[in-house]
């Protein structure tokens, strides 16, 4: 796969030091925009978007003129693309917009590259504000599990098992994770510290199953003596700091190992789960909860504190009126049989 354009590499320098946004979030930026130049390159070259010639696509030389030469249509064609090809939902769809648009008011506006921005207007698909996250039931979190350790073709499994224990009791982020440090951990294994959103600390509290994983992966990790990147918690099997995207390939491999490929998990749906388990079945406290996911705001962790189907179908069975409706109802038969008897 190609490298970045210069632009882009422009675009992301601006974003980090200018914007101050996180460097996850310009890896995003970076993701959404090499797919929209790809898919650009390839309905103008007749390349098909699903073949493996696509990822092929170099775009490493796109420069001003090429970027000034897209038209709406083309970006309109790749929300399309996005929605019916790679199978985006609306909110993953307006990220992307977000994305080309920003890169495209940078071209504009602070660089003045060219004058004419075709993004400028297109507005975004709207997104349900109250849609419920998507999460892991109990059972289902055991599957993933399970997968994991009957895996016995995989090398990494200790770390695997590890990475996904994690993020189904912490609720940390994908960034987070890797991020993580040999120096971040509490020698007695009972916390570590992560970096969030917007480069703020918190301390993560660490339960009896991610000290038992952590203390496995930790003894095969001691044993391993080609390790470049002595401080990273997480090893690829390259020895050096695990990457996101590795982690999001391992994630999706062992949800099709569980049969749980057709859900549309990710792995921000692990960080969901843990949230939602323990605000369901845990009862913690939510303004507990915005602490351990590391949420400024109350009202981005109160999406949890929806009730499950089945929670929501035993209130309504213990509705006092409930009973009395069925009595009513056993009045109204008693009262016609008796009216049968009479006749």
């Amino acid at each position: 796969m190609s490298g970045s354009p210069v632009l882009i590499e422009e675009f992301k320098q601006h974003m980090l030091l200018i914007k101050n946004r996180s460097a996850s979030t310009v890896d995003e930026y970076e993701s959404d925009l090499m797919l929209f130049l790809r898919y650009v390159t390839a309905s103008r070259t007749g390349i098909e978007t699903t073949s493996d010639a696509f990822n092929e696509i170099d775009v490493s030389g796109k420069d001003v003129d090429f970027m000034r030469s897209v038209t709406r249509e083309e970006v309109y064609g790749f929300l399309m693309y996005t929605a019916r090809v790679r199978g985006n939902n609306a909110r993953s769809r307006a990220r992307k917009l977000s994305s080309i648009k920003s890169f495209y008011k940078f071209l504009t506006v602070s660089m003045r590259y060219f004058d004419d921005n075709p993004v400028e207007k297109i507005e975004a698909p709207p997104v349900k504000k109250n849609e419920l996250p998507k999460y892991l039931t109990v059972e289902e979190s055991v599957m993933l599990l399970s997968a994991v350790k009957n895996d016995e073709q995989s090398k990494t499994k200790t770390r695997d098992y590890a990475i996904i224990t994690l993020f189904l009791n912490c609720g940390m982020r994908l960034s987070e994770l890797v991020g993580i440090n040999l120096s971040d951990i509490d020698r007695s294994l009972e916390s570590l510290r992560v970096i969030g959103k917007g480069k703020k600390e918190r301390i993560i509290y660490l339960n009896e199953a991610c000290r038992a994983v952590l203390t496995d992966y930790l003894k095969e990790r001691a044993g391993n003596a080609e390790i470049k990147d002595k401080d990273a918690l997480f090893l690829s099997s390259r020895h050096s700091r695990i990457s996101p995207k590795t982690v999001q390939w391992m994630i999706y491999k062992y949800l099709a190992a569980a049969g749980l490929e057709n859900r549309h998990f990710s792995v921000h749906k692990l960080r969901h789960t843990a949230a939602t388990l323990m605000y369901q079945t845990g009862k913690v406290d939510v303004r507990v909860l915005k602490d351990i996911l590391g949420h400024e705001q109350l009202n981005t962790t109160q999406i949890y504190t929806h009730v499950s189907d089945e929670g929501m179908a035993k209130a309504m069975e213990a509705n006092p009126l409930n009973t009395v409706i069925q009595n009513k109802e056993a009045n109204k038969e008693a009262n016609g049989t008796e009216n049968k008897e009479n006749k």
